[in-house]
């Protein structure tokens, strides 16, 4: 399981990032059209590094929230 970061791009679609895959990134019209995305994105992005016989990251995330500084 890896943890998905989605949030609002500036062109108006939904981008979703994986941050246990480093450069992992996909879009959507949706928030569930970048989900469906994202998923494709992280298969092919591990099946590209077994293929390559290289180490598929471990998952790792700590998440921290910080108030507004303004």
């Amino acid at each position: 399981m890896r943890q998905v970061v989605i949030y609002p791009g500036e062109d108006g679609y939904f981008v979703a990032e994986v941050p246990s895959l480093p450069g992992c990134i996909s879009q959507g019209e949706s928030k569930e059209q970048a989900l469906a995305n994202i998923k494709e994105a992280i298969e092919l992005y591990i099946a590209a590094l077994k293929e390559d016989n290289l180490a598929v990251p471990n998952y790792h995330l700590q998440a921290l929230c910080i108030p507004d500084l303004y």
